[in-house]
Order: structure tokens, then sequence, then C-alpha cells
């Protein structure tokens, strides 16, 4: 049986919903050598902001138990380097291309997609697990109030669709989606990493030099899958994914929690070529299900049941105690 995997999200076609995530992907460049990047439903670059970042001093990057930690800094060649050395091989890539946009105050978020406005970028993401340097730090994901001030800002300006990609570093993740709505996203994108740490016994000092870092990998995925499906329950926009995925199967499961598509970055990491086999694996699933159209598969979520708790091997103890 054929299936369509096409999808669309805030009037954009993708051909699969298998996007690239913003930050291991960086701009396409080193994967094209392991796969034909035109396959992917789509790909978000890696953050851009107002000027030029270095990005934090090493070790940036620690593997835990089942996922990775990084504090890498937003690493990127700002806004106008990206359009000056590395949009034209960008533009190249047959899929949907997806701007990530950071900064530290609201007035930068502006600036970046003011100037991404003069390029053919189909989307914007906006990133709000930036820290606002002029509330003391607080990240704008956190707050209700400052995520909304970013979202509206941006939305006067840009040509294309928003999509607000939320940080799970929040009390309810419902709200927040909420508010990114409510100031005029057209999509969201969840989750963003999770802030951790990982330690040295031996010198007892922390690995990551910035003592913190966000978690990403599967030891997230089911906050991640928790989450997606508490904020499509709450927007009528359409929600993207993320949080571990490194199978087909596991991308089906995020759909079917009302995920209109999914995004990857670590199993990036661990397989250049991931991504397409994912694509594939997904598809496979659906053959298996007798799904038609991938789509049909978003918000399908079953509530929890005997039957559920039996598929993992565990026991119905009808009210016992453990």
């Amino acid at each position: 049986m054929s299936v369509n995997m096409g999808v669309k999200i805030a009037g954009v076609n993708f051909k699969n919903p298998v996007i690239a995530a913003s930050g291991t992907f960086a701009f396409g460049e080193e994967y094209r050598l392991y796969m034909d990047l035109s396959r992917l439903g789509g790909i978000a670059l890696k953050a851009l902001t107002r000027e030029k970042r270095k990005g934090n001093p090493p070790v940036r990057v620690a593997e835990t138990a089942s996922g990775v930690l990084n504090s890498v800094g937003l690493q990127n060649p700002g806004v106008d380097g990206f359009i000056e050395d590395y949009w034209n091989h960008v533009k190249k890539i047959d899929t949907v291309k997806i701007a990530n946009i950071a900064g530290s105050t609201a007035e930068e978020y502006v600036y970046v997609a003011e100037r991404l406005n003069g390029i053919d970028i189909d989307l914007y993401e906006v990133n709000v697990s930036c820290p606002n340097v002029k509330e003391g730090g607080v990240n704008f994901g956190s707050d209700a109030k400052l995520l909304a001030q970013v979202v509206s800002g941006v939305k006067k300006v840009a040509l294309k669709p928003l999509i607000v990609k939320l940080t799970p570093n929040v009390t309810r993740i419902a709200d927040m989606a909420m508010a990114a709505q409510d100031a005029g996203a057209d999509a969201i994108s969840l989750i963003n990493t999770i802030t951790g740490m990982a330690v040295d016994a031996r010198t007892r000092k922390p690995i990551l030099a910035n003592t913190t870092g966000g978690l990403s990998g599967p030891a997230i995925k089911p906050v991640a899958l928790r989450m997606v499906w508490e904020a499509s329950k709450a927007v009528s926009i359409p929600v993207i994914g993320m949080g571990g995925i490194m199978t087909g199967v596991d991308a089906a499961e995020f759909m079917i929690a009302g995920a209109a598509a999914v995004m990857a970055g670590t199993a990036t990491m661990c397989c250049p070529d991931a991504l397409t086999r994912i694509i594939g694996e997904l598809e496979a699933f659906c053959e298996e299900e007798k799904i038609k159209n991938v789509y049909e598969l978003t918000g399908t979520m079953k509530t929890g049941s005997p039957e559920s708790l039996k598929a993992f091997g565990g026991e119905i103890t009808e009210g016992k105690p453990c």
C-alpha cells in the first residue's frame, strides 16, 4: 500500500513530517555527505542571533545515560554572516527551510526576522529558551508575558509563518502554548532541552564548563510526549513534537500524542543518516497499520486501559497495593 507522507503546517506543504531539529544539524553542510537532504521533510537551521556568537568555552558536550548534555551557547555566524556565507548553499536544498531565531532582547528577535525577510526562508522558528538580559536573565519561554512580547513583536514584521519553540522548564506547558498562540504563533514546537548537569566524582567538578546544560536524547522522551499531548489539547494550531525521537515508531508515538510533524536532533549525532531511516520506518509503520495518509495519525491517542498495561508486560492488580 502506498502511503501519502505529506503534511501541511501553517500553510506550508512538507513532503513528509520528519524535520531535522535546530542545532545538531547546523546548516546541513556536513550531513549532505551522508544523505540526500531533499528526502527530509524540512530542516530547522541552527539558531541565528543579531551578532556573531562564539558560544561557551569547552567542555560543551557531555554524554549521559540515554542522552546528551550540551552547553554550546548558540554559537553561530550571526544573521548577516549566515546570509552572506551560508544561504547560497542552504537555498539549494530541495526541502522546507526553517530559520531558528534567537536573541537576548525582544528587539534582537525582531531584527533577525526583518533581515531574514529578504531571503526565501519558508518559516521562522522563534527560540524562546533564551535569557532576556533586560529582565535579569529570565528566560523568555518561562514567563508568559515575556514570551508573548517576543512572539507578537516578531509577528508584526515577519513575512513568513511563525513556529514558537517552547522550553520544557516551566510549571505548565499548556499555559505557554496558549500564550504563544494568543500572541500570533502559527504553530508551536516542543520540547527544547531540559536543564541538567553532569558531575565528575573524581575531580568533584561539573563536566560542562558552564556547569549546567540542556539534556536531549531518549532520556527525555517520556517528558516530551507528555508535554506534546498537553500542549496539543490546549491549542488549535499545529504542534511539532521532539525529544528523544530515534526511530519511526518514536515519531508515530509523537504524532499519536498530538503532533502534526516531528523533529529529531540527537539521533543524527549517533547516526548521521538517522533521519532518512526514521522516515522509512514511519512509512513502514503506516503500511503495517493500513494508514493511507500519515497525517491521520495525529491526535489519535486513546486513554490508558488494562490492554495498554498488558502490552508492557504489566500485571493488573485490581486495586491491590504494590
